[in-house]
């Protein structure tokens, strides 16, 4: 019955449009109906309140009053409009409307805010299908594109998309490059990051502070940490943007003494550190376990530079604290702060007890987040295994079965080719999943030889120690990195990255290959970088 009406009332819009679109097409385009702001905000304030909510009919007659105001060409409205017949999977109406837009000659400008609006509001699909209707394009165009999809994590298509715009013999400009070569950091796909950087010299772009930061962020989410110094050391620092990226870049290698270097010579040449200077000295240092260097640049933000911490800054104190085994200072610090803890702070504190066993502790974390997630759950249940307590582990995981809560998969990626290789825990996806395999079991087997011993109680079920080796062996970096030996030549380096953190049975078992193999292996992980030469971690085996 719901249904029936709906199709009527679609049916009836469509009819509605067309008799609209008929008397908005005899009014010369030179010579627009005369607007009025009252009716302009009457109408936005209707799409505004009815969010998603509102029913064809209602919808209809909004519509029907934005055309008979000739208030067809608003940007705002026009997108509102669509997104609403979106929510009501009114479809085909959309596509009737972005029809209608063109038809009623809206010049680029008022098209590149409407592609704007769209994004901003999130609806990927409905702004590429203006995108494509466009019978032209400008550079602001392809930016307002571009930038929406490196906002929303959407990395790949962003480049994509920029690929094609550089077919188009469209000129890409300043911000163009620097929407991409965020999406390149983010992405750590190094072939790309270094093509874009290349397009960058050929094109002549000027480097100002936004590029120059952008470009030495991208080469140290890219593994090429030294690459990122050379940009740092050949350009203009007189932007504090710069100095942050490059003490950045540093803290996510876990060089906290290259990251202090910086900042002395930062106030050699007199270049005032913000809070963000200060969050990536305290990054550093926690990925170091350099407690006494943390607590005295803690300090120092405040008495010499008039900084006040804001959360992020005592998250990172309590994540150094945390790392360092010193939770009861942690927790300390917690109950301390002027502000309220938030979500990611508690989890800094339940992540350290998962290192250092501290089940009651962990408990107490859980207890003050808000809304769990699921790594939330697997570091608890992680905590009450390591202590073979495996009823408990396993009501952990029935509390999140109860709750809807899904376990967030691993993934690693392979970059070769100009493509990115995903693996997930025991995929067989992959074409070549036979010579992967393969070529794994043959790396287990030698690293075997050689004195690797699986941690099996990382391993959140009580089952056989044959059935946990098992399932440590099929972990996404295992795969990728299998693919990489598998696709490399001997000798040459691999580069993988991983969503979530490197577990501890992966991270020995990498470094036992890269000894075996004579590989520098780069894994970048959520957290930070870690490379993996002649069976040494640059982490120290802390992170």
């Amino acid at each position: 019955m719901q249904l029936n009406v709906i199709k009527r009332l679609t049916a009836q819009t469509h009819i509605g449009i067309i008799r609209w679109n008929r008397s908005y097409s005899s009014v010369p385009v030179s010579s627009p109906p005369q607007l009025h702001d009252a009716d302009y905000q009457e109408l936005y304030n209707l799409l505004q309140s009815g969010k998603t909510s509102m029913d064809i009919k209602t919808l209809s007659k909004i519509h029907s009053r934005i055309v008979t105001f000739g208030y067809g060409t608003s940007p705002s409205l026009m997108a509102s409009l669509m997104l609403k017949y979106v929510h009501r999977n009114c479809r085909s109406i959309v596509y009737k409307i972005i029809g209608q837009v063109f038809c009623w000659s809206i010049d680029l400008v008022e098209l590149n805010m409407i592609i704007d609006k769209l994004l901003r509001m999130e609806n990927y699909r409905v702004a590429k299908m203006v995108f494509n209707k466009m019978p032209s394009r400008d550079v602001v165009t392809w930016n307002t594109m571009i930038g929406g999809y490196v906002r929303k994590a959407r990395f790949e298509e962003a480049l994509r998309l920029f690929r094609f715009m550089i077919r188009s013999n469209v000129e890409p400009d300043k911000f163009t490059f620097a929407s991409v070569i965020n999406g390149c950091a983010k992405l750590g796909a190094l072939k790309h990051a270094q093509w874009v950087h290349e397009l960058l010299i050929e094109k002549r772009i000027e480097l100002n502070f936004i590029l120059s930061s952008a470009l030495i962020d991208m080469y140290s989410k890219c593994s090429k940490i030294q690459t990122a110094k050379e940009i740092f050391d050949g350009v203009q620092r007189n932007n504090v943007c710069i100095w942050n990226a490059m003490i950045s870049g540093f803290a996510v290698h876990g060089l906290a003494l290259d990251a202090i270097k910086v900042f002395t010579k930062m106030e050699v040449e007199n270049v005032l550190p913000d809070s963000i200077t200060f969050l990536g000295i305290l990054t550093a240092c926690s990925h170091c376990g350099l407690v006494k260097e943390g607590r005295k640049h803690f300090e120092l933000m405040r008495s010499r530079y008039s900084v006040q911490p804001h959360i992020e800054h005592y998250g990172a104190m309590v994540d150094l604290l945390g790392r360092a085994g010193l939770l009861e200072e942690a927790f300390s610090m917690i109950k301390s702060m002027p502000m309220e803890p938030d979500f990611v702070i508690w989890r800094a504190l339940l992540g350290a007890c998962r290192t250092y066993k501290q089940p009651k502790l962990g408990e107490a974390a859980m207890a003050n987040i808000s809304r769990l997630r699921s790594g939330d759950y697997v570091l608890l249940s992680n905590i009450y295994c390591s202590q073979k307590r495996w009823d408990t582990a396993q009501g952990v995981w029935e509390m999140m079965k109860k709750k809807g809560v899904r376990k967030v998969r691993g993934k690693s990626c392979f970059e070769w080719a100009g493509v990115l290789h995903p693996f997930k825990a025991g995929d067989r996806s992959h074409p070549e999943t036979e010579a992967i395999y393969k070529m794994l079991e043959g790396l287990i087997q030698r690293t075997k030889l050689a004195g690797y011993v699986p941690t099996t109680d990382l391993v959140t079920m009580d089952v056989s120690e044959e059935e946990k080796e098992g399932n440590l062996y099929h972990h996404s970096e295992k795969l990728a990195l299998a693919y990489g030996i598998l696709k490399t030549t001997s000798g040459s380096e691999v580069r993988i990255s991983k969503n979530l953190r490197i577990c501890y049975d992966c991270h020995n078992w990498i470094k036992m290959v890269s000894r075996l193999l004579s590989r520098v292996i780069i894994v970048r992980d959520r957290i930070r970088f870690h490379q993996f030469e002649n069976g040494l971690c640059s982490c120290g085996d802390y992170w």
